[in-house]
């Protein structure tokens, strides 16, 4: 499965819990500068780190995300909240 990491300017350790969830690709958007981009058809879930990102940017991919049913996790930052999430499995 290919995840779509938006948000966060550096990922540091943040790949690895996605990876030990199956995901075998990650992209990612870092959210600040970007606007209107598309989803690549290929991308099975999106997290979405919610402290780094610009409004517009999230409004897209929410929109898209909810036309293609893809499930989105929102992490506040860091490793610890998307390890918790990950694990609750908690869109």
């Amino acid at each position: 499965m290919t995840v779509l990491l938006v948000g966060a300017d550096r990922l540091g350790n943040m790949p690895r819990e996605p990876e030990e969830h199956g995901a075998t690709e990650i992209i990612h958007w870092s959210g600040r500068k970007e606007r209107n981009r598309n989803i690549p058809r290929h991308v099975g879930m999106i997290l979405v780190v919610h402290d780094y990102i610009n409004h517009a940017l999230i409004s897209s991919v929410k929109g898209q995300a909810k036309s293609r049913r893809l499930p989105i996790i929102y992490v506040k930052r860091g490793v610890a909240d998307l390890k918790q999430a990950m694990a609750n499995g908690r869109p």
